[in-house]
């Protein structure tokens, strides 16, 4: 038998993710890292409201907010001097949306809060491990990894690549990597403290040479240097050629950059694997898809690449059908199509008119993901319903328990089924999935009891007395019966349990 169920290659953010789904589920694995420590720079810094719930779900949202700043405004000045103030748009006053705005935050900080929840579920990564080669059979893999200068063989149920752009696992799994390397598209991005220059935006300057931009990062006395590097243009990393790219670009005096404390020369490439599995061989994050800056979407999509996997690991791992598996490159090479699309879209869009685009919606903070269509959604909606399965099942305040005043989320979250039953509640047998109900009330009298105190929970659900709605443990609808239907959810649970997942089983 493996030694292990899961062999995790990278602890990014979306190795650490994967982890943490993983421990708090009781299954086990092993998190390599062949770096010998955690990796400095602010890299990725925009995390969007739909990847805050991920972390509210995960228990580290707090410690995540501690460390950023949101709805961070945009100060651009233009070649001829004039200032602009923009960005920093919001979806407020939504009781069905926790958290409104993009935050700013460098990404090490994630990587540190998800270290510490890992801790806390009894997990760690196991630096300066190198994974090496592997051999995958009917029964698992065997993965050759390198420590110290020692081989270990490690024998795994699965294994996941979430090691990068350059993924060894992607490489050795034969799985193409598909798109475009733009050489003329460069970007230097560091961080450097600054003296001369408020915090209290994200600074811009355009001209027809480039653009340059100062972001501070919040936690830190750094600000994150980016700055376009065009054909001919100097690529050095050095402190003098950034200072000197800055002096011209923003016509400033008086601004002085210090030595960076980490540093990269970033290139455009666009990409997107034509397979997320090769048999028990899984890619998560940039191993699987490579985006641009523009939009702060790579990092983000890695992460709930995670959340989605995660689960489905968990539930296999405690004996429900294998195929459910299938449905991980189903539902996520679709979405990460579109985000490549959009962030190429807005990398574009930066280069022609050497501007960052600032426009933040529903999209842009990927709230509008879904899974319509998934093998897992069954519903017995119309087309016309604004909320249907495959959904981002949305959030509602103001619910009334006997222990106090709740929002939905605070009662979902723990990566398990929940069930919200405005009608009869089904009897539903034990199986692999640990189930939650939360029966709508006009007065709560026992534990699971809620009443819809301003109907915010169904407004957000469509729902009438009759409906139950079915919530997978990655924070989307699995199932809305109208009608009530009460054999619904023991026969969408007993057949992604016993029956597989081929589509006919939950279609029925």
């Amino acid at each position: 038998m493996p030694e292990t169920t899961v062999l995790i290659v990278g602890a990014g953010p979306t190795g650490l993710t994967l982890a943490c789904e993983l421990a708090r589920g009781g299954v086990s694995f092993r998190l390599i890292e062949a770096a010998p420590g955690p990796r400095p720079g602010s890299r990725g810094k925009g995390v969007q409201p739909r990847t805050l719930e991920v972390f509210d779900d995960l228990g580290i949202v707090d410690r995540v907010l501690a460390h950023g700043r949101m709805a961070m405004p945009i100060r651009s000045t233009a070649p001829d001097g004039q200032v602009t103030t923009s960005g920093g748009e919001t979806l407020e006053h939504r009781p069905d949306i926790p958290y409104a705005a993009s935050l700013i935050t460098p990404e090490w900080r994630i990587e540190e809060a998800l270290r510490l929840r890992l801790a806390e579920f009894g997990g760690a990564v196991e630096f300066g491990s190198a994974f090496e080669s592997f051999e995958q059979s009917d029964e698992g893999v065997s993965a050759v990894i390198v420590k110290g200068g020692e081989a270990e063989t490690v024998t795994a149920r699965w294994l996941v690549g979430c090691d990068g752009g350059h993924s060894i696992v992607r490489k050795q799994a034969g799985i193409a990597f598909e798109g475009e390397t733009r050489e003329e598209v460069r970007m230097i991005v560091a961080d450097v403290e600054v003296d001369g220059l408020d915090r209290d935006a994200w600074h811009m300057w355009l001209c027809d040479e480039g653009l340059i931009t100062l972001c501070p990062l919040p936690s830190t006395n750094a600000f994150q240097y980016q700055a376009s590097i065009g054909p001919g243009q100097n690529p050095e990393l050095s402190l003098a050629n950034m200072q000197t790219i800055f002096d011209r670009r923003s016509g400033r005096t008086g601004i002085r950059l210090h030595e960076p404390e980490w540093s990269s020369l970033w290139r455009a490439n666009v990409r997107l694997v034509d397979r997320y599995r090769e048999g028990r061989v899984f890619l998560a994050g940039d191993a699987a898809h490579i985006h641009s800056p523009a939009g702060g979407q790579g990092m983000n999509t890695g992460i709930q690449d995670s959340h989605n996997l995660g689960w489905k690991f968990a539930a296999v791992a405690s004996g429900a059908s294998p195929t459910l598996l299938d449905s991980y490159e189903a539902e996520r090479r679709p979405v990460a199509a579109g985000v490549l699309a959009l962030s190429d879209a807005r990398l574009r869009q930066t280069i022609e008119k050497k501007a960052i685009p600032v426009r933040r919606d529903a999209n842009t903070m990927q709230l509008r993901v879904n899974y319509r269509g998934s093998a897992l959604a069954r519903d017995d909606r119309d087309e016309t319903a604004s909320l249907r399965a495959g959904d981002r099942a949305p959030d509602a305040t103001k619910l009334t328990t006997v222990d106090g005043e709740h929002r939905l989320f605070e009662m979902t979250r723990g990566g398990r089924f929940t069930l919200l039953s405005f009608g009869a509640t089904p009897a539903v047998e034990a199986s692999s999935f640990d189930l939650k109900t939360l029966q709508v009330v006009g007065q709560p009298t026992g534990p699971g009891d809620i009443a819809d105190t301003e109907g915010h929970l169904a407004d957000a659900y469509g729902a009438t007395d009759r409906t139950l709605v079915l919530i997978r443990p990655d924070g989307y609808v699995a199932l809305i019966s109208d009608a009530g239907d009460v054999s619904a959810v023991p026969d969408y649970l007993a057949a992604v349990h016993r029956l597989g997942i081929d589509g006919h089983d939950l279609e029925r």
